[in-house]
């Protein structure tokens, strides 16, 4: 009898930094996924309050004693970084209807030139104002945004 096959879903984003809409999403996504890979993409059009390699080692700190996921940084396509790691599926997560119109136009590209799907997750009630974005910019004018993070979630000081 052969092994049953792990099912691996890739999450990507900024996650600049990773809030409670994020955590919830990967939870979920762990209901349907034998690994979940927290994918923190490069985005030169976003303007950035921490480094990547914050980013990758906060998440993995947050989530050092769950072996089902994994942090890792990319600098290529989404899609090509889903395919060299062999994911079943892209996650992302949907606010809003204009993240919705957004991420079906990406995901009808991504499934044409690679056959990988896209799940969207529609973000709770109570998590959609919880935005990257807007912690920035708290974070900027040096405000608590402990609300936003998932609990026990540490951030570092600004490099």
């Amino acid at each position: 009898m052969s092994e049953p096959t792990k099912r691996t879903a890739i999450f990507p984003g900024t996650f600049d930094p990773f809030t409670i809409g994020h955590a919830n999403i990967v939870m979920r996504t762990l209901n349907l996924f034998d690994e979940v890979v927290i994918a923190i993409g490069f985005n030169l059009n976003k303007r950035t309050f921490f480094t990547v390699e914050q980013r990758v080692r906060m998440i993995k700190k947050y989530y050092d004693k769950d072996k089902r996921v994994r942090v890792e940084a990319y600098d290529l396509l989404t899609v090509d970084f889903a395919m060299e790691i062999k994911a079943d599926y892209i996650i992302r997560g949907i606010r809003t209807v204009a993240d919705m119109e957004y991420e079906r136009t990406i995901s009808d590209i991504n499934l044409k030139i690679s056959g990988i799907d896209t799940l969207l997750f529609f973000t709770l009630p109570e998590l959609t104002s919880v935005s990257s974005s807007i912690c920035r910019e708290l974070l900027r004018f040096g405000k608590d945004i402990s609300m936003m993070l998932p609990e026990s979630f540490e951030l570092e000081e600004r490099e």
